[in-house]
């Protein structure tokens, strides 16, 4: 085990970039004061809520009485899968691409008030089956090159609406974040003949400090160059490249997971807690991927309470991003929590 007390950075081997750590400013972030909001009393069925079964949405169009996952394309979608002009630039500085594509909203389930850790196995199975569904129909459009299935968790994170849900975008070029994986992930894979993350995994449960818990088939840890305060990752243990390759079995370990960290974060502070989470699976560019794992990300915002969050400010945004609670210590305080949900828990 490392200990590191002073400031240094550490390296993303995904993406080559770098966060500086700080440990001597707040080496225990989560002592003294730790302010709790009002529990949310959201109601099973809303009828003001545009993703609620059988109410309207806009257009005129009505939600079936649905009774697991509900999916449709997004009303305010930010791609269209028409073909734009061609965007010509008179100068290189000043360049532009157009970009296709289709956006789609899931819905985890008719219930208004579940959030993820507080729906069942079965039905965070089912929300992962979906979320694979749509995946492979969204990469059978001939304009789809890659597809990203994430979550934004509350108003802090920019959800406009509490019901529940993920989205789906299928785009016509490998997004930004994923691009530099990708690149990343095949030099690691040329040089060395294996994944990079499967030999990091390997490392970090050598090393255990980082790791929150682990089965089967996945393993949730804080990775060691993590920028938000109690960032996490999800590692699938076997080289399965997208959603679409995961066995029957695999699904069911991931949706284990699933459940067992997003309670563990509401846990942390005892509120819905808000984050934007993502898979990163390999683009459907008609390339082999041997290179590719698959993995999820999650960026909480939070830092000491359910009313203290971090922003990336002054230095963050003009040079590169810092923490004060090291990787090691946001891992050993989301260790401590229990896998019970807070609502359900004995006071």
């Amino acid at each position: 085990m490392t200990t590191f007390d002073t400031p240094h950075r550490r390296i993303n081997p995904l993406t080559g970039e770098s966060v500086l750590v700080s440990p001597h400013r707040a080496k225990r972030p989560w002592l003294g004061q730790v302010e709790k909001t009002p529990p949310e009393n959201l109601p099973q069925y809303d009828p003001t809520c545009y993703l609620c079964p059988r109410n309207e949405r806009a257009g005129g169009v009505t939600n079936p009485d649905y009774e697991s996952t509900f999916v449709f394309d997004n009303d305010f979608s930010a791609l269209l899968p028409a073909p734009s002009p061609r965007h010509v630039s008179d100068h290189p500085l000043f360049a532009s691409v157009s970009e296709r594509g289709l956006c789609r909203v899931v819905c985890f389930s008719p219930r208004h008030d579940l959030t993820l850790p507080e729906l069942d196995n079965a039905s965070i199975e089912k929300v992962i089956t979906t979320w694979t569904e749509q995946t492979v129909d969204l990469s059978r459009k001939e304009f789809v090159s890659y597809v990203q299935v994430f979550e934004n968790k509350g108003a802090m994170m920019g959800c406009s609406n509490p019901h529940p849900h993920s989205q789906i975008w299928g785009t016509e070029h490998i997004p930004v974040e994923p691009a530099k994986e990708l690149e990343r992930q095949k030099a690691y894979f040329t040089a060395n003949g294996r994944t990079l993350l499967s030999d990091y995994l390997k490392e970090e449960h050598k090393r255990s400090e980082r790791i929150l818990f682990a089965n089967d088939h996945f393993t949730a840890l804080v990775p060691y160059w993590a920028v938000w305060p109690f960032e996490t990752m999800v590692i699938a243990h076997r080289n399965a490249a997208r959603l679409d390759e995961l066995t029957y079995a695999e699904i069911g370990a991931l949706a284990d997971i699933l459940k067992r960290l997003t309670t563990r974060y509401d846990n942390l502070f005892e509120i819905s807690f808000p984050y934007s989470m993502g898979f990163h699976q390999a683009p459907f560019d008609d390339q082999p991927h041997p290179e590719w794992t698959l993995h999820a990300h999650f960026y909480p915002p939070l830092l000491r309470s359910a009313t203290i969050r971090k922003f990336m400010v002054g230095y963050e945004m003009l040079a590169m991003p810092q923490r004060d609670i090291t990787p090691e210590a946001a891992a050993d305080r989301l260790r401590s929590l229990s896998d019970i949900h807070y609502k359900h828990e004995p006071h």
